[in-house]
């Protein structure tokens, strides 16, 4: 399993496709080069202010050396500013442990599940019960955030799948989400 982050930006009223574009077209490759895994990239469907994406390391070692490498370098240095100018807050960041995920193809919607139980006994029953490998199971990874710059909540111990289930026991988020057509597949 690898270490994710679910990242949900707010964004500044109609700067999404904007952000969406500049992603795309830099930061995928570039984050890719420090060696970093990206996963899905998607619009909110609920909300147009609201980029969601994924990115996983093999560890935290890793994560850092990775994270390090792309933000002290050259293609952030050269398109930080004009990311952070859609930006209203982007530290809403999950820390998981998981396999990460990426929508397949032709795929027009993803509901992605993020849970706060309250016994992971009982979850653990349910998620036997109503999971299966294909909703990418996720959890909270307890590790300290070793790249301070960036921080990620740790206000929370949660359960992230994709994919819809039978609704769970205890308080959830459901989020609807557009997968970003990626011109790197």
């Amino acid at each position: 399993m690898s270490i994710v982050e679910l990242r949900q930006y707010t964004l500044h009223p109609g700067a999404r496709d904007t952000l969406i574009e500049l992603f795309e077209r830099e930061f995928v490759t570039g984050q890719q080069a420090a060696g970093i895994t990206l996963g899905g990239r998607f619009r909110d469907l609920d909300d147009p202010d609201r980029f969601v994406w994924l990115r996983s390391f093999p560890d935290m070692a890793h994560r850092r050396r990775a994270l390090e490498a792309f933000y002290s370098g050259p293609v952030w240095a050269r398109h930080r500013d004009a990311a952070n100018a859609t930006m209203v807050d982007s530290d809403d960041v999950l820390l998981l442990r998981g396999p990460g995920f990426a929508a397949e193809p032709g795929v027009s919607e993803v509901i992605a599940t993020v849970c706060r139980p309250s016994d992971a006994t009982a979850f653990d029953a349910y998620a036997a019960r109503h999971l299966t490998p294909a909703h990418a199971l996720h959890r909270t990874e307890h590790a300290e955030n070793d790249f301070p710059r960036l921080p990620v909540r740790t206000d929370a111990d949660v359960r992230v799948w994709f994919g819809p289930a039978d609704p769970p026991p205890w308080p959830t988020r459901r989020l609807r989400l557009e997968p970003v057509a990626s011109r790197h597949l």
